[in-house]
C-alpha cells in the first residue's frame, strides 16, 4: 500500500508541465478554476491517476486469474490476445456503428475479449499436447498480430476514428474525465465481485484437475467463473485506457514471490501492485521526453518485454 500511495502522489504531482508541490497541494485543498495550474491538477492529473488505479487493478487481477485457471505462467490478457480482441471490436463499435459512450462500446469490448479467448484457446488446444503454455503463447501472439492488422486497417480507412483513437490504441491514461470513470466503475466492481471466490477455486486447480475434482471442485464451473471475470475486467480496462500489455503478466509473479502460492493472497497483492506499476510507468512516460509524453502502453511494453524473456528462460515454461 505504501508503494501504491507513493506512485499515486507522484502521478498527481509530476507531469510534463512543472508544477511545484506547494501549488499541487494548494490545488487539492483550495481549488481555483481560474488558476491554470489548478486546472491541470484537477482536470488532467487527478482523473489520469484515478484511471491508472482502476485499470491497473483490473489488469493485475485479470492476469492473476488467467494464470490460475490455465495454470500457465505466461498467461496475460495482452500476450494471449484478449486486449487485442477487445480493442478490435471497440474500434468497430466506434467507427462502424458510431457508438460514443463507454456504456455503449464496453459491450463491444466484452464481446471481443470473449471471442478472442475462445479462438486462442481453441488454436492452442490443437494437437496431442493440448493447450500447453508454449502453444497458448504462440497462438495468442499470432491472433494478436492478425487482430492488430485489422484494427489498423479500419483506423487508416476512417480518418476521424483514427484521430480519436490514435493515442488510445497504444494504451493511454490521458484525456479521460470523471464521467468516463463513473461509467466504467460499475463494470469494474462487477469484475471484482467475480474475482472474490476465484482465489479459493484457483488453489484447488493448482493441485491438478483430478485432485480438484476429488476435493469436490467443479473444474468447468471454476474456469467459467474465472473466464467471466477476465472478460469483464479486460473488456472494461481496454475500453477505458486502450490495450495495455504486460501488466497482467508481470505483477502476478511479483505478488507470488511476496506471498507464496496461495491465490487468496496473490489476488489482493496483484490488485495493489499492478496500479502502482502502471502509475509509475505513466509518470516515467511524462518526464523522459518533456515537453512531449510517451504513452503508458509503450512504457509498459518496454518494461514488460524483458520480464517476459526472463520468465521464459527461468521457468522453462513450466505450468503453475
Amino acid at each position: 500500500m505504501a508503494v501504491l500511495a507513493v506512485t499515486a502522489v507522484l502521478s498527481v504531482a509530476v507531469g510534463a508541465k512543472s508544477i511545484s508541490p506547494s501549488v499541487v497541494l494548494d490545488a487539492l485543498l483550495h481549488y481555483r478554476p481560474t488558476d491554470d495550474d489548478h486546472l491541470v491538477v484537477h482536470t488532467m492529473r487527478l482523473p489520469r491517476t484515478a484511471v491508472g488505479l482502476l485499470v491497473g487493478a483490473a489488469l493485475g487481477v485479470a492476469g492473476t486469474v488467467m494464470q490460475g485457471i490455465t495454470r500457465n505462467a505466461l498467461a496475460d490478457p495482452g500476450l494471449l490476445g484478449i486486449n487485442a480482441g477487445a480493442a478490435l471490436l471497440l474500434v468497430v463499435g466506434i467507427s462502424v456503428f458510431g457508438v460514443t459512450s463507454l456504456t455503449g462500446y464496453v459491450w463491444f469490448g466484452f464481446a471481443g475479449a470473449a471471442a478472442t479467448a475462445v479462438v486462442v484457446y481453441a488454436i492452442g488446444a490443437l494437437g496431442r499436447d493440448r493447450a500447453t503454455p508454449v502453444k497458448l503463447a504462440l497462438s495468442g501472439a499470432a491472433v494478436s498480430a492478425a487482430l492488430a492488422s485489422v484494427t489498423t486497417a479500419i483506423l487508416l480507412s476512417d480518418s476521424d476514428a483514427f484521430d480519436r483513437l490514435r493515442l488510445w490504441q497504444v494504451g493511454s491514461l490521458a484525456g479521460r474525465d470523471a464521467a468516463l470513470i463513473g461509467q466504467a466503475l460499475p463494470f469494474l466492481l462487477a469484475g471484482a465481485v467475480l474475482a472474490i471466490p476465484c482465489g479459493r477455486l484457483m488453489n484447488a486447480l493448482a493441485l491438478g484437475d483430478d485432485v480438484a475434482r476429488g476435493l469436490g471442485q467443479s473444474v468447468g464451473t471454476a474456469r467459467a467463473l474465472g473466464a467471466a471475470c477476465v472478460v469483464v475486467l479486460c473488456g472494461t480496462a481496454t475500453a477505458l485506457a486502450g490495450p495495455v500489455a504486460f501488466v497482467g503478466l508481470t505483477v502476478p509473479h511479483i505478488a507470488r514471490a511476496i506471498t507464496g502460492p496461495d491465490y487468496r493472497w496473490i489476488l489482493p497483492y496483484s490488485a495493489v501492485l499492478a496500479p502502482a506499476l502502471l502509475l509509475a510507468a505513466d509518470v516515467l512516460g511524462r518526464v523522459v521526453a518533456r515537453p512531449a509524453e510517451i504513452q503508458v502502453g509503450i512504457v509498459t511494453a518496454v518494461i514488460g518485454a524483458p520480464v517476459f524473456v526472463a520468465l521464459v528462460r527461468r521457468r522453462d515454461l513450466v505450468e503453475l
